[in-house]
């Protein structure tokens, strides 16, 4: 076993103790690759105290072997949730935790029917996800690598953004030059949102061509090797307006000082609200409609959440967004992101895309 998996497993190890679970069965399949290397799409592992099990079916036969470290792999061809009930039953498990957020209602029934009555399963939610919020060295690496490439690609295609060009076809060079440049792809469906449709905070790229004096929100993140980034910058094509002027400074500073405020010790809500009281200094707040951020590592979405009210306090080593924007029906809107590191020393921006240049002259 690589002692990167040696020393996850034994966390999570720690941590089944401490909530006095003699049995962990993880279902969600970044978990199973964040515990044991293995990156199949199908899988089902479990831990106890001194052992762990890896149950495949006999596509994945030979990558688990390959991949995973320190399980047992064992193919399956009846169903991997059976398999594992009748380990459970077979081995006289009595309590076992689960991972109800990944799991189906209908796996869920039938893993309770298959292992029967004496098994009981209780809901074991963000066990594993705890662990992966702090990243060590090699994580942080990579997710910085990633934000480089986020960033190099924007600057980029900044050269090819003009009138009558097609938010899909940016969304298809982005996605392709971070190819060209190592990433597997891209972390998420990359946004590209002109105009009007810039107030959709999520909007899907289209075949609307960009105009004169558009706003155009960029959201974009590689994928390298297992770990991504996100980053967002907004641009305006011409001369802006005072209006968008206004907004965007707005913005941009509710965005300087929420990363500013991303130390070790800070509770995550309060980057929240330093993000929005900025923007109520300005008339702004209501226009704010999402959390100011979110974990990023394996997965786009991870823990912690920088949302209105969030207790948990930020730790060193977490990776988060910090992402307020300002969306005005009919209008468009404004967002400026950076994937952060709350470092020892404090905030480290890892996707270093400048956001200053955001004007694009015609």
């Amino acid at each position: 076993m690589t002692s990167t998996h040696a020393k996850r497993q034994n966390a999570l190890r720690a941590a089944l103790e401490e909530h006095r679970l003699p049995f962990l069965l993880v279902t969600n399949l970044t978990n199973i690759a964040y515990l044991t290397g293995f990156r199949g799409t199908a899988g089902i592992a479990l831990f106890d105290a001194h052992e762990a099990i890896l149950w495949v079916d006999p596509r994945y036969t030979l990558e688990a072997r390959e991949e995973a470290r320190g399980v047992e792999v064992i193919e399956e061809r009846g169903g991997l949730h059976k398999a594992a009930a009748s380990w459970l039953t077979a081995h006289g498990a009595r309590r076992v935790g689960y991972e109800q957020a990944h799991l189906s209602c209908a796996d869920f029934s039938r893993l309770e029917k298959d292992a029967g009555r004496r098994v009981k399963f209780l809901p074991a939610l963000g066990l594993v996800e705890t662990l992966r919020a702090i990243k060590d060295k090699e994580e942080v690496a990579a997710i910085r690598e990633a934000g480089r490439i986020t960033a190099e690609v924007f600057e980029k295609v900044l050269e090819i953004v003009r009138p009558g060009v097609s938010e899909c076809d940016l969304a298809a060079e982005i996605e392709y030059l971070m190819r060209k440049r190592g990433a597997r792809g891209a972390a998420f469906e990359t946004i590209v949102a002109s105009g009007p449709r810039g107030a959709l905070p999520h909007a899907r790229p289209s075949r609307k061509l960009l105009r004169e004096n558009d706003l155009v929100i960029f959201d974009l993140g590689a994928i390298l090797g297992h770990y991504v980034a996100d980053m967002t910058r907004t641009v305006h094509l011409g001369p802006p307006s005072r209006r968008a002027r206004q907004v965007f400074n707005a913005v941009a500073e509710a965005q300087a000082k929420a990363t500013r405020s991303a130390r070790s010790g800070v509770r995550s809500g309060e980057v929240d609200a330093v993000a929005r009281r900025t923007l109520a200094a300005h008339g702004l707040a209501r226009f704010f409609t999402h959390s100011t951020g979110h974990g990023v590592g394996m997965d786009t979405h991870e823990m912690p959440r920088l949302g209105r009210g969030e207790k948990a306090r930020l730790q060193t080593g977490h990776v988060v967004t910090v992402e307020p924007g300002v969306y005005l029906e009919g209008w468009g809107g404004i967002r400026i992101e950076d994937t952060v590191l709350v470092g020892p020393d404090g905030p480290e921006v890892l996707t270093p895309a400048p956001k200053d240049r955001w004007i694009i002259a015609q």
